[in-house]
């Protein structure tokens, strides 16, 4: 498996992972898959920006994505990272995430950023959580019932991890 970022044949298959999420997973809470051109027009918006989109690949193509932005776009966050990861469900729990966290972290700290933010839809999202908390990652809080998908109210839970050695 090899981390890289992102080029423009890549772009489907991000969009397609992220498509599964949003139809039948409570990590996103977007309740319509966007088309590939709303995918590209993101990963414009996050590259442009100067921020990683990565794509975890290997011979049977790509396995995941994941990219970080800027928590809040207001001045003062400009230290404060937020980062997004989605897995390929075929091969959910076999070090994917951890590894595309892994390379943010090491980009967003090389960057300049001091914090880093995972915000995590669903409380009941235990493979993104735990991804996180192997990664240094603590519990910074819990937004309850703000999220409504699947007929049922959704938790949001927010992890913080420093990224000043």
């Amino acid at each position: 498996m090899e981390i890289c970022a992102a080029n423009t044949d890549d772009l489907a298959d991000c969009q397609a992972i992220y498509a599964h999420h949003v139809l039948y997973g409570t990590g996103t809470f977007e309740e319509i898959p966007p088309s590939l051109e709303e995918m590209t027009t993101r990963v414009q918006a996050v590259t442009g920006a100067g921020w990683p989109w990565l794509v975890a690949r290997d011979a049977s193509g790509v396995l995941g994505f994941g990219y970080y932005s800027q928590f809040r776009n207001r001045s003062a966050y400009r230290f404060c990272a937020e980062d997004s990861v989605y897995v390929r469900e075929t091969v959910r729990g076999q070090g994917v995430g951890k590894a595309i966290v892994t390379a943010l972290l090491a980009h967003a700290a090389n960057a300049g950023f001091t914090q880093m933010l995972a915000v995590i839809g669903d409380s009941e999202n235990t493979g993104s959580i735990g991804v996180h908390a192997s990664l240094g990652f603590t519990h910074a809080g819990t937004i309850r019932k703000v999220g409504y998908k699947f007929d049922r109210w959704l938790d949001v839970v927010t992890m913080q991890k420093s990224l000043n050695a």
